[in-house]
């Protein structure tokens, strides 16, 4: 599997992000992986990135291919996120980015709402089955 140019983790928890941090790390589906802990500070990485206020030889700035979303966070919960990512950002930093929305609910109300954005929902804890199965199903041009 050739590995994405980058991933986003979102997600208020910590051990969470370390989790998902490392399982990411061992299937090395990326090397550039940047971690928030909440979607305000998201958001505002990537309005860096749209409009290029950031040194372009720093390798913690790049425009993420894969962007996993906590659902249920404070200040910005995952939904809030998701509208304020497609209204408010230019479609060249949308372009080519999957987001997919984690949470611990399996709420019918929650995979609606998640399904109007088109963003997959994954039942936490994420898994090696299920980058897998996200990236064969959302990146099925990259190689197996």
């Amino acid at each position: 599997m050739r590995k994405l140019k980058g991933v986003l983790l979102i997600d208020d928890n910590e051990t969470s992000n370390f989790l998902n941090h490392r399982l990411l790390n061992r299937m090395e589906v990326t090397e550039n992986i940047r971690v928030f802990s909440n979607g305000l500070n998201a958001l505002e990485y990537l309005q860096k990135i749209e409009k290029g206020n950031f040194n372009s030889a720093d390798p913690n700035y790049f425009k993420p291919e894969l962007i996993f979303l906590d659902v249920n966070m404070p200040m910005l919960d995952g939904f809030e996120f998701l509208e304020m990512y497609h209204n408010d950002l230019a479609d060249k930093v949308k372009q080519d980015t999957v987001i997919a929305l984690l949470s611990t609910s399996s709420h019918p109300q929650d995979t609606v709402r998640a399904s109007e954005y088109a963003a997959p929902y994954i039942l936490k804890p994420l898994t090696v089955e299920k980058v897998r199965d996200l990236i064969a199903e959302r990146f099925n041009d990259l190689e197996s």
